[in-house]
């Protein structure tokens, strides 16, 4: 299965300071681990939402918004796309991760749709 780890902003990712070079290193070694097992597919940290847009839909409409964004727990500040046999092999590698930011942070992980999850849609 594939899922998508997502790395959740906080206000110091938010406000753009860098992580340390004892954390780079030590996630540098960790996407190693990752690439060696062959479960890393791609994996990107991403600027803070200020420089960011948001465009909202509604029927035709489109509304651009420029960033930053509020509620910085639900931003993302980076991603991981792995390929894993299932949800607690992708828990056991995030356990293993080092903490992405200087202090909390969290990290989600959700499985991504695969073409068998519409298959009962396009019987139906």
């Amino acid at each position: 299965m594939r899922v998508m780890v997502l790395v959740k902003a906080t206000t110091d990712s938010e406000a753009g300071i860098m992580p340390s070079l004892d954390l780079l290193t030590a996630m540098g070694e960790f996407n190693m681990e990752l690439a060696k097992a062959g479960i890393l597919l791609a994996g990107e940290g991403l600027h803070p939402s200020a420089k960011g847009k948001r465009v909202a839909f509604d029927g035709a409409s489109r509304t651009v918004s420029d960033g930053p964004f509020a509620a910085t727990g639900e931003l993302v500040a980076g991603f991981w796309l792995w390929q894993v046999k299932d949800m607690e092999e992708a828990l056991d590698w995030v356990k293993r991760c080092p903490n992405p930011m200087p202090g909390p942070s969290e990290i989600e992980i959700r499985p991504l749709y695969e073409m068998s999850d519409f298959a009962g849609a396009a019987a139906g």
